[in-house]
């Protein structure tokens, strides 16, 4: 089983990443295709991914609120709709499982995807381990809220200089 990056560091991946648009694997857990996943009757051992053009209405977001992981998939590291994806399931959504970086996921990332809510990344083959643990640590202050710091700065020190 191939290993999946985490913040605390490379764990071993039970789930296996279907690109098969047609049909469902054998092998489960499998993350599979948005739609694949919608028209699946067993979901048992299922997961979607959700290509970054997918539009997240209230009652999808609903019907994601069931799963255990869901991807996000990146075609593009110039492509950041997925940190919005992942920003409004923690938010609007309350959405409490896993959320997984996939597809063209670089160290560059890796900082500011934590900051939106995901908990695990599938990398870039070419992509160092040990450098991407490092990226984490990219910051110790956090000028900006984000799904792990609901308060910016401004406000931080402004509450401390009250108190």
């Amino acid at each position: 089983m191939p290993d999946v990056l985490r913040v605390d560091g490379l764990q071993q991946d039970e789930w296996t990443l279907s690109r098969d648009e047609e049909a469902l694997p054998e092998a489960r857990p499998a993350i599979v295709p948005l739609a694949l996943w919608q028209a699946s009757t067993d979901r048992e051992g299922l997961a979607p991914w959700l290509p970054s053009d997918t539009v997240l209405d209230a009652e999808l977001m609903a019907t994601l609120g069931e799963c255990a992981l869901i991807a996000i998939d990146f075609p593009a590291f110039t492509d950041g709709r997925g940190y919005t994806m992942a920003r409004l399931m923690r938010e609007r959504a309350g959405f409490k499982g896993d959320i997984r970086a996939i597809g063209d996921v670089l160290i560059d990332q890796l900082y500011y995807l934590r900051r939106c809510g995901f908990d695990s990344f599938a990398l870039r083959d070419d992509q160092d381990v040990d450098d991407a643990l490092r990226a984490f640590q990219s910051f110790s202050v956090h000028y900006q809220t984000g799904v792990d710091q609901n308060e910016a700065l401004f406000e931080r020190r402004l509450r401390e200089r009250s108190a």
